[in-house]
């Protein structure tokens, strides 16, 4: 007897007369088609390859499924962190608007303070990823180097002097916390990459400038060339040599500053750069971008004792310049913001390719 599953057209085959045999009772079989014409999957072979087929469709949209779950909980965190990025900025646009309304009433030389509440901002960015990761990976100590000398050298000539601070009230008291705040946040995070997180640092791709130096004294091929600079070319509005050599320095010194951070990034074998990384240099860029709108309308202010405004053309030439070379990274950068990714550099840049 061909049963449950042979290859008959009925449920028992020709066996049983009343399921499906070849003249059995009427209702039940009928020449054996009654019974199985409503589900023929019951008796007939194909059956087998309807089944075999839909378990294989069943296991093919349950991983489907899964991936559709796994791609929706990739989604969710790259929500959650775009959504994190966000609130960051928005907290920085925010208090710097309670700032601008509260110390500056529309002043134009605001632009000066919002460029310091910037690298403020992105330092203290640095600082606490450096700290709550426990890692210097990514990060380039020269650079950290070459913006403490910055701190330094302007603080030195803003504590004493006037000259060259904002003119509202943010340049009577805030400015200077501000830039203290900064170098506070970029010593702290030198500090961590060169002390507690040193075996995390990347000294085999922070490589700028070693050619004929000790090892980690590269940047002096950008720090003493343009201390040279600011020696002989630099404005006068303390009336002050040291003071105003002082600020000069550290405006020059701070066009050149980022080159070793943007050096590294072109080094790394992934091309990958964390995301809180991306957004210090960013910071950093956006202060510069302030700076520089306020030295386009201002720049004749930095004159010589003999009335030279080569100074001021000098300022805006290497801030220009710096902005030029970090083109590249504000496109990945905002790429990698809008889709919540890591920021990703390609071997070659335009623009940071000739770092």
């Amino acid at each position: 007897s061909q049963g449950y599953g042979g290859y008959g057209a009925g449920y028992g085959g020709g066996g049983a007369p009343g399921y499906g045999g070849g003249g059995g009772a009427p209702g039940y079989g009928g020449g054996g088609a009654s019974y199985a014409a409503p589900a023929p999957g019951y008796g007939q072979q194909a059956a087998y390859g309807q089944s075999a087929g839909s378990n294989e469709n069943f296991g093919a949209s349950y991983a489907q499924e899964d991936n559709s779950k796994k791609g929706g909980g990739k989604k969710s965190m790259a929500l959650q962190a775009m959504n994190k990025n966000v609130l960051m900025w928005a907290g920085f646009f925010t208090f710097s608007l309670f700032i601008y309304m509260v110390m500056s009433r529309g002043d134009f030389s605001f632009l000066m303070t919002y460029g310091a509440m910037a690298r403020m901002f992105g330092f203290g960015i640095l600082a606490v990823k450096t700290f709550v990761s426990k890692r210097a990976t990514g990060i380039s100590v020269k650079t950290l180097q070459l913006y403490c000398l910055v701190y330094f050298f302007r603080l030195t000539s803003i504590v004493r002097h006037e000259g060259y601070l904002p003119y509202d009230k943010s340049g009577d008291w805030l400015y200077h916390v501000i830039e203290f705040l900064g170098l506070f946040f970029a010593g702290c995070t030198l500090w961590g990459c060169m002390g507690p997180f040193k075996s995390t640092y990347q000294k085999d791709v922070d490589k700028f400038g070693e050619f004929n130096v000790p090892p980690g004294m590269g940047a002096a091929y950008l720090a003493v060339p343009v201390l040279i600079l600011a020696l002989l070319v630099h404005p006068n509005l303390n009336s002050d040599f040291l003071s105003d050599v002082a600020w000069t320095y550290s405006m020059y010194l701070e066009s050149t500053a980022l080159v070793p951070q943007l050096f590294m990034f072109q080094k790394q074998a992934s091309g990958v750069v964390e995301l809180l990384t991306a957004h210090f240099v960013a910071a950093l860029g956006f202060g510069r971008v302030m700076e520089f709108l306020f030295w386009i309308y201002s720049h004749h202010e930095l004159a010589t004792s003999t009335g030279s405004v080569l100074p001021g053309y000098l300022a805006l030439i290497s801030q220009f310049m710096q902005l030029l070379l970090m083109l590249d990274f504000f496109w990945y950068y905002y790429l990698a913001v809008k889709n919540a990714t890591p920021l990703v550099l390609p071997s070659h840049g335009t623009a940071m390719g000739m770092v």
